[in-house]
């Protein structure tokens, strides 16, 4: 097998913020040896979780076997989704903002969130994709949240019924002039975010996930605990 130096477009201070979750996380449990350093562990669940590489890829590029390359991946996922924001704390900081964007994506990854500046406070727990927006949004007590929070919140078509404090567009084949500029301007607003959602489409990984669906909520929990650290 052939194995060649490949790049991945995230900053060494990912690298080592990784790296040091890892080795917190070895010291708790107690670990005395292992295959791989925390900063190999680290780079090779970067290679996976930001361009998708395969485990046959990794163990090969790695020159470990495909099982270590699962436990390692595991393990780092499990360090990262930890260290997810719960409901709770993100409302702590949505409480902070003019207002958010309750959305959600095609991807089997469930609802996302956004601040105005496109980051994601939160993901929430996967749910089947024949599940609707709004139900997915009360069932977590996303709207609840929002409302004993006053935060203003800007969401879809989708989200209609949720009354205050989510705001939508106003329906209809023929809506009046205002409703046209208010739709006008809260499509403007709704368009940032497109950048949390390419937060998370931008990782090849999430475009065809091959992991059983039970780990799909950590996964996606760590991808943005990832972009964080390294803005």
């Amino acid at each position: 097998m052939l194995v060649y130096p490949s790049s991945i477009d995230l900053s060494s201070h990912t690298l080592r913020y990784l790296a040091g979750q890892l080795t917190s996380r070895r010291q708790e449990i107690g670990t005395r040896w292992r295959r791989l350093t925390p900063g190999r562990q680290a780079l090779l669940a970067l290679a996976h979780l930001r361009c998708g590489d395969t485990y046959a890829q990794l163990a090969a590029g790695f020159g470990i076997g495909i099982a270590t390359v699962f436990r390692c991946i595991r393990e780092a996922v499990d360090v990262l989704a930890a260290l997810a924001s719960s409901l709770d704390e993100a409302m702590k900081a949505i409480r902070m903002k003019a207002f958010v964007i309750l959305d959600g994506t095609p991807l089997p990854i469930s609802r996302i969130a956004a601040d105005p500046f496109g980051r994601l406070p939160r993901v929430s727990p996967a749910l089947p994709g024949s599940t609707h927006d709004l139900t997915a949004a009360r069932g977590h007590g996303i709207v609840d949240a929002l409302a004993e929070a006053g935060v203003k919140c800007r969401a879809g078509k989708a989200y209609q019924g949720a009354v205050r404090p989510v705001r939508v567009p106003f329906r209809g084949r023929r809506p009046k002039r205002w409703q046209r500029r208010h739709n006008s301007s809260h499509a403007k607003i709704r368009c940032l975010g497109e950048q949390a959602m390419a937060t998370l489409k931008g990782r090849r990984l999430l475009r065809k996930l091959r992991c059983s669906t039970n780990r799909t909520t950590d996964i996606v929990k760590a991808v943005p605990v990832l972009h964080h650290a390294s803005t």
